[in-house]
């Protein structure tokens, strides 16, 4: 049988190692077998999942179809099953050749899906390794295939992951007219929660559809009667707290291609919406970042096309920038976003009225117009951080009344 993960990645380049909490190695959820494999056996089964989905190293597909688990179809999110594709590129449905199991894509003509997709399957899995940060699509992804499954009174299981942003809260609260699909809920840019938990936030807090909210709040109500409309299970990760640097196995996406990339992702992905690159087509994605404008005594790179980059930024321009793939992760990333280099780059740019893309994206990032002004208004990290505050300390305590694992202690909360 063709297997359905390629080699699986490892962090030789960042100098922190995982701190696991007392009790043992973090497990996810897809690993505890022993506890989900009896409530699946004998049913028909939709996996929702991509080259994230390992049990150990083998693929969670593979390992299910071994033990006779019946997997009617597969979806796959952004980057498709196999997590090769562009950031934002339309991927479309197909079947795998080795097993005959349709692929259904909710990143291309659709998001979310539909009763026909639904109607034979009896039980939804959902395993996904999350990065933790608010314009991850993952999360949307997540909440959308919630709403079909509530919608269509299909159980759903989530198997939960490890957040490697899990341990700290911090960024700007997202302005609901700014919601889209990169972020659709008041949250802040990195939220400290596993999907799990994210989960039972937007159920808890009604943030779903309005079918889907009147189905979980009758579930809630109705949980322990013969007539429940369906099941929300999660099973949980197995000595994961959120004191845990948890260092992700395999390349969540094409151009995360390391734990430094990961721990940068929430600082640098705001340069998406500006004219500056942050280094998709070269060999260090969101570790560099750089314009042909800036002083040409920085360090250069030139973008070219790649696997998930094939039309990057600035394709074939040569750009000066800043080199951070020699950060140390711990001492200079971790904790929290890092304001400094996207004040820096509008400084040295010299043409400020063409800094940000005029289509507005990066205030669908920051999830509102307020960062960009600032910026433009020549505001310190300290005073935008401050503006912060009153946003997070709300969202905190919503946060903690849907937390499965121990919080991070909370001399580091921001």
């Amino acid at each position: 049988m063709k297997r359905f993960i390629s080699i699986l990645w490892v962090f030789l380049s960042v100098t922190a190692v995982t701190a696991q909490p007392p009790g043992g190695i973090i497990r996810p959820a897809a690993e505890r077998m022993e506890v989900y494999l009896p409530l699946i056996k004998g049913k028909s089964v939709a996996v929702f999942a991509n080259q994230t989905s390992t049990v150990g190293q083998a693929h969670l597909v593979d390992t299910l179809l071994k033990r006779g688990i019946h997997i009617r179809k597969i979806f796959a999110p952004e980057h498709g099953f196999r997590g090769i594709s562009d950031a934002g590129e339309r991927v479309g449905d197909f079947k795998d050749p080795q097993t005959g199991i349709q692929i259904i894509s909710l990143y291309g003509h659709k998001q979310k899906p539909t009763s026909e997709d639904l109607q034979d399957v009896d039980l939804i899995v959902f395993d996904i390794q999350d990065v933790g940060a608010r314009f991850y699509t993952y999360i949307s992804s997540l909440q959308l295939l919630m709403e079909a499954a509530f919608e269509n009174n299909k159980p759903l299981m989530i198997l939960d992951r490890p957040n490697p942003h899990g341990y700290y809260v911090d960024g700007p609260m997202l302005d609901s007219h700014y919601r889209s699909f990169v972020g659709m809920q008041p949250v802040p840019v990195v939220y400290g929660m596993t999907v799990a938990e994210y989960a039972m936030m937007i159920a808890g807090e009604g943030w779903l559809s309005q079918k889907a909210n009147e189905r979980y709040a009758y579930y809630q109500t109705a949980h322990n009667s013969t007539d429940t409309p369906f099941h929300f299970q999660i099973i949980k990760c197995g000595h994961y707290d959120h004191n845990s640097h948890y260092l992700l196995p395999v390349r969540p996406s094409p151009n995360l291609p390391d734990m430094r990339a990961v721990m940068l992702y929430p600082s640098l992905c705001f340069f998406e919406g500006t004219a500056i690159s942050l280094g998709r087509g070269t060999d260090k994605p969101f570790e560099v970042f750089g314009h042909p404008g800036f002083p040409n005594n920085l360090y250069q790179f030139t973008p070219r096309q790649t696997e998930g980059a094939k039309n990057p930024p600035l394709l074939g321009k040569t750009c000066f920038g800043y080199d951070l793939s020699n950060l140390d992760a711990q001492a200079e990333i971790a904790g929290h976003i890092q304001l400094k280099w996207l004040l820096q780059a509008y400084a040295v740019f010299a043409d400020k009225p063409h800094f940000f893309l005029p289509s507005n994206y990066f205030n669908t990032l920051a999830g509102s117009d307020e960062l960009m002004n600032q910026i433009k208004a020549g505001k310190s990290e300290a005073e935008i951080r401050k503006s912060w505050e009153p946003g997070l300390m709300r969202f905190k305590q919503i946060r903690k009344k849907y937390l499965l694992y121990p919080d991070f202690e909370s001399s580091k909360t921001p």
